[in-house]
């Protein structure tokens, strides 16, 4: 029976090495895929709107200011219309005397009101079924707040 350490005497131990070789080719192939693919793909592009490209409201929506000292007050957006002072108790009653099924709400708070405040008008309105409610910002940039 032969033995199992060969012909001259010395012993066969198995390699405990990974062979890399195959690995490198496979990636250089993968690598030659993607450079001849890469211009072939075209990007999507996606068109955001922008302010000036929002659609006119075909509803005149209802606006709630909150001062900067707490006094709510109420109008629909309209030309010539006034701000009219209410309770802050009366608000949901109020706003829903002047509202239909697709007005638009808009909460304008000024800039030193807590925001604490400005969500609890929020949810109070909210509760009361008022659902398209949003929040109304200023477009034009003060001049005392832009950085030199």
């Amino acid at each position: 029976m032969p033995s199992a350490r060969g012909g001259n005497g010395r012993s066969r131990r198995l390699k405990n090495e990974i062979n890399v070789v195959p690995y490198i080719d496979v990636m250089l192939v993968l690598l030659v895929i993607f450079m001849v693919t890469a211009p072939m793909i075209t990007p999507g592009l996606i068109e955001l709107p922008s302010v000036g490209q929002a659609s006119e409201v075909v509803t005149k929506p209802v606006e709630v200011q909150v001062s900067e000292d707490g006094a709510i007050s109420l109008r629909v957006r309209d030309a010539g219309a006034e701000f009219e002072q209410i309770n802050s108790q009366n608000l949901v009653t109020e706003v829903q005397n002047r509202i239909t099924a697709d007005t638009p709400v808009v909460i304008a708070a000024d800039g030193r009101v807590p925001y604490e405040t400005v969500m609890k008008i929020m949810d109070q309105l909210r509760s009361s079924g008022i659902t398209r409610l949003g929040l109304l910002v200023d477009q034009q940039p003060n001049p005392e707040q832009r950085l030199n």
